[in-house]
């Protein structure tokens, strides 16, 4: 782990802790750049992350603070969401209308004879790196005139201007060897260990509106998950 994603990490932890608290202010560059014993270049690029995650804001000359937002999701940050929409570009392999299988029948809900589904396909690059291929599938009837345009940026961003209120997400991981074919769009070898992430979007009304397979090169997570004592006691019993 660099130096900046172990001090980012320490001190996500302290103001989990409470040792740095909603509204208080962090210790100065200085005193944390001797406290782990870095240079201030490694400290400020630690801030920047927490910056980018939502975890800190920074007035200018006053210093950094914790923000009120750090309890109000569980995940804290991943690979991508710690970047900003406009660092992050997506070119487009594909977007066409389809007939759902029976699996997508019940995913969504629907009867695919009546409803057919929006699939694309595109890769998210990150500093000019490729990082993930997304391959998701909408409602055609949410989103008659979604395009390759709307694509290019945040889709839940569209989802939003189409007037519909997210949700929530249901997240599953898996560790799979990435195929040929992905492996050429990603520019890497075949067969190289990746991270498999399936999606589905949920939206207020409790309709299905997104499910998504996302692959995933480097991929990293961060969770911040209250302690369940039901499920603790739960695989305890014999």
């Amino acid at each position: 782990m660099k130096k900046k994603d172990f001090i980012a990490d320490d001190i996500l932890s302290k103001i989990y802790q409470n040792k740095y608290k909603v509204g208080e202010k962090i210790p100065t560059e200085r005193s944390l750049a001797n406290h782990y014993e870095v240079s201030r270049h490694t400290i400020r690029e630690a801030l920047k992350k927490l910056v980018n995650i939502g975890c800190i804001y920074i007035i200018q000359g006053s210093g950094a603070f914790v923000n009120e937002t750090k309890y109000k999701s569980p995940l804290i940050y991943n690979s991508l969401t710690e970047k900003k929409f406009k660092d992050i570009q997506s070119k487009i392999i594909y977007l066409k209308k389809i007939t759902p299988d029976i699996n997508l029948e019940k995913i969504f809900d629907i009867n695919g004879k009546e409803n057919e589904l929006w699939e694309y396909k595109r890769v998210r690059i990150v500093d000019s790196q490729k990082v993930q291929i997304e391959t998701t599938r909408l409602p055609y009837n949410y989103f008659p005139y979604l395009n390759e345009e709307e694509l290019k940026n945040s889709i839940h961003d569209y989802v939003q201007k189409c007037d519909y209120k997210i949700s929530h997400f249901i997240t599953s991981y898996n560790s799979i060897n990435i195929s040929k074919e992905d492996a050429e769009l990603l520019n890497c070898k075949r067969g190289l260990a990746v991270m498999r992430i399936i999606n589905r979007g949920i939206l207020q009304s409790g309709k299905v509106f997104e499910y998504s397979e996302l692959i995933n090169l480097d991929y990293s997570v961060s969770y911040f998950t209250p302690f369940n004592l039901h499920s603790h006691k739960y695989r305890k019993d014999e």
